[in-house]
């Protein structure tokens, strides 16, 4: 089950929002909530007020706190508010106020729990796969050598 805050319209460029994004993708609520409070960025108290109205959503859905991660958070473009900065000889030079449209979701453990064994299946099929295709090649090695072997 998953349990989603959104923030349209941030008047902070995406660029600069994503590099506050990426430390809490993936972690517990109590971790990224504790690595937002102390981190010096201008957004980091913004995820962290999203964070908790997501948690807030989640507790009326049922879903306990200690369980919660941050399954996905999203930023994207919103519109760039363009304005004009006079300079000099009667020029004017544009100036491009970006935003951002942020979105956080975040589910109990169990999905993630899950995609972690999968992933750890597959991962244990491509080093078979893997050392497969080495004794293949080796194998191959050698042919070739004893048929150069047997040419005159």
């Amino acid at each position: 089950m998953n349990a989603t805050a959104t923030l349209p319209s941030y008047r902070q460029s995406p660029r600069k929002v994503r590099l506050v994004a990426q430390l809490v993708k993936g972690k517990s609520v109590t971790i990224a909530l504790a690595e937002l409070h102390y981190r010096a960025k201008r957004a980091a108290p913004i995820f962290e007020k999203l964070i908790r109205s997501a948690v807030a959503n989640a507790k009326v859905l049922g879903m306990k706190e200690k369980d919660l991660m941050v399954k996905e958070i999203r930023v994207d473009k919103g519109p760039v508010m363009k304005r004009s900065m006079p300079r000099a000889h009667g020029r004017a030079f544009p100036i491009h106020k970006h935003t951002s449209h942020i979105f956080v979701s975040l589910s109990d453990g169990v999905e993630t729990q899950e995609k972690s064994k999968k992933q750890a299946e597959k991962t244990t099929t491509v080093s078979k796969l893997k050392k497969q295709t080495a004794q293949v090649k080796k194998t191959l090695a050698n042919t070739q050598k004893t048929i150069t072997k047997k040419l005159p």
